[in-house]
């Protein structure tokens, strides 16, 4: 990331090699294989830093367009005012201090055939495996109305960065009184609670700033994760300052106009101060580009290896992937980056991998000092993952003193798998 001649040197070096099909017996003598991972989010990133230290002599290229990643897991907290953005933020040189080539351009074209990747500036660069992490992009067209033109006015912020502080601009703009409405579609989508978190540190921030305002959630889903613990929160700290609107009650957003800030549902319209406004997902966009994703818009994958069902030598790994019970989340794809680069390194080596357990868990802060959390293990059954015995989620009548340690132990969690993931 400091040096770009030699970045660029170490990218032509993969390109040259690339060159060399004539001999790839060599190539991989030299270097082991060499792989492509897309994407430097939580997945991404612990994959080719696991690959790199599982065996010195890969070639291992990161492509990630953005020279940040900004973190999702904590944005909560900016958008409530209790956290800067820059505390979201990471870079890559450490990953370039390990011995990986991070090329900071973004994925344009994957030839399945010659098994080589395009990037942005137009060079190409040859794989013998190849990593999909490119988390999630929005399925506009199951949203009449929104798009991205719309996301100005009633900012998803489901991807950390500038929305995130749109929506907290919004929320100090809007006067004592008004009324933030959230917009959550259904399941699959990117880390299920974390609206719910939302709502929570939203309501807080009114409690505090602008005691006469509500939170409306209008929600798609009739029920959802560890909602015994959210709803219990919410009564103890915030009163009748969020209000649900269920799946079955007429929660379900059917289509928004952008221009009047109103959200659409089933039984009735609404016209909220601040409109934040989370649309139905799918796996981003380079799945489709390598023809990874099935009709659902996510992408099949084998549990053992992650290696696509419908594409030979590529693997998909976090949010992208159908996982089966495994929840979109980071720590989930920061296990499955490791566990993928593991089944690789087996492949290459014509060992045979063995089946991964992965653990994921899922810390939600409600107010400060007040946290609770869900884990879980999962293996491979047939054809996905499935949960197997070893989870726990937080007690729901557990002491505030509970509720505090539980809070300081997600800060740690965030701090250490940053630091596991980007250094």
């Amino acid at each position: 990331m400091n040096a770009p001649v030699t970045r660029r040197n170490a990218v032509l070096g993969i390109i040259a090699a690339a060159t060399s099909l004539a001999a790839p017996s060599i190539l991989r003598a030299q270097s082991a294989g060499r792989i492509v991972v897309i994407g430097g989010g939580f997945g991404g990133a612990a994959c080719a830093r696991a690959l790199k230290r599982a065996d010195a002599r890969l070639q291992v290229a990161l492509i990630e367009p953005n020279k940040l990643f900004t973190a999702c897991p904590f944005s909560n907290e900016v958008i409530a005012g209790l956290r800067e953005i820059e505390a979201q933020q990471f870079g890559y040189d450490k990953l370039a201090a390990d011995g990986l080539t991070v090329v900071a351009q973004a994925a344009t074209a994957i030839d399945t055939q010659k098994h080589s990747v395009t990037t942005g500036d137009g060079a190409m660069l040859a794989y013998d495996r190849l990593v999909l992490s490119p988390g999630i992009d929005f399925h506009f067209q199951a949203l009449p109305g929104y798009d991205d033109a719309a996301s100005e006015k009633m900012p998803h912020a489901w991807k950390a960065g500038a929305q995130t502080l749109l929506l907290r601009r919004q929320l100090e703009a809007m006067p004592d009184g008004g009324t933030v409405a959230i917009a959550i579609p259904a399941n699959p989508s990117r880390c299920p609670p974390a609206p719910y978190e939302r709502a929570s540190l939203i309501a807080h921030y009114l409690k505090t700033r602008k005691p006469r305002s509500k939170v409306l959630i209008l929600d798609a889903k009739d029920a959802f994760s560890q909602q015994r613990l959210f709803e219990k929160a919410w009564k103890e700290l915030y009163g009748d300052m969020i209000e649900r609107i269920a799946l079955s009650q007429g929660g379900r957003v059917t289509s928004v106009d952008a221009s009047t800030r109103t959200i659409i549902t089933e039984f009735g319209n609404y016209t909220p101060d601040v409109a934040n406004v989370i649309p139905p997902q799918r796996a981003g966009r380079i799945a489709a580009i390598a023809d990874t994703a099935d009709a659902t818009g996510w992408c099949p994958i084998d549990p053992v290896t992650f290696e696509s069902k419908l594409v030979k030598d590529i693997h998909v790994i976090g949010d992208a992937c159908l996982g089966g019970g495994i929840p979109k989340s980071a720590s989930a794809a920061s296990a499955q980056g490791k566990a993928c680069a593991a089944g690789i390194v087996n492949l290459l080596t014509g060992r045979m991998p063995e089946a991964p357990r992965i653990t994921g868990v899922c810390y939600n802060t409600v107010a400060p000092g007040y946290g609770f959390s869900l884990a879980g293990n999962y293996q491979p059954k047939g054809d996905i993952f499935a949960e197997v015995e070893g989870g726990a989620t937080s007690p729901v009548d557990a002491p505030r003193e509970l509720r505090a340690r539980e809070a300081d132990e997600a800060e740690r969690w965030f701090q250490t798998i940053t630091a596991d993931c980007f250094g």
